[in-house]
């Protein structure tokens, strides 16, 4: 199982530089015809900003999974092991119930737009919400995995280590 999931990852991190090129191409290629040429690609602009929204929400759900988020862990760190888990637990809960509103939120704006087209390029608004579904839906398993695993006592934060690597 956990191969499987390994791949997922693997396969959104491949997607999110495949987004990052195809914006790169796009919008150097419009500026180059633009102002080289005096022409340009009409849905250049259209097609990187979805490229851009599927990127962001491909790289955030691998970085939630690989714990890269921002997070400020200073007073959980002062608090002893049952508090930890319990304040770690309450954030994953509210996370989770974020990242379910946000699924449910794009979900009906992708019903409210499947026959609306695009004004360039005329693919439906689908895509460009659909987005949204997905990182609300991979979100929300990641959330419930980590709540599992600080149920099971595991994920909280390292103590903090001085300049030699030993724990204060």
């Amino acid at each position: 199982m956990a191969r499987w999931v390994n791949w997922y990852f693997n396969g959104l991190k491949i997607l999110a530089v495949f987004f990052l090129l195809v914006m790169l191409v796009l919008v150097f290629g419009n500026v180059v015809l633009r102002y080289g040429f005096n022409t340009g690609i009409s849905v250049s602009e259209e097609l990187s900003r979805w490229a851009f929204v599927w990127l962001t929400f491909t790289g955030a759900i691998v970085v939630l999974r690989e714990r890269q988020h921002m997070n400020v862990d200073a007073a959980l760190r002062k608090m002893p092991p049952l508090a930890q888990r319990a304040c770690l637990w309450a954030s994953q809960l509210l996370m989770l119930m974020c990242s379910m509103l946000f699924f449910w939120g794009s979900f009906q704006q992708v019903e409210i737009n499947i026959h609306t087209p695009s004004p360039a390029t005329g693919l439906s608004l689908r895509l460009f919400y659909g987005a949204g579904m997905v990182f609300g839906f991979c979100a929300s398993l990641i959330h419930l995995y980590e709540m599992y695993r600080l149920a099971r006592g595991a994920g909280l934060p390292e103590p903090p280590c001085d300049d030699t690597g030993t724990p204060h």
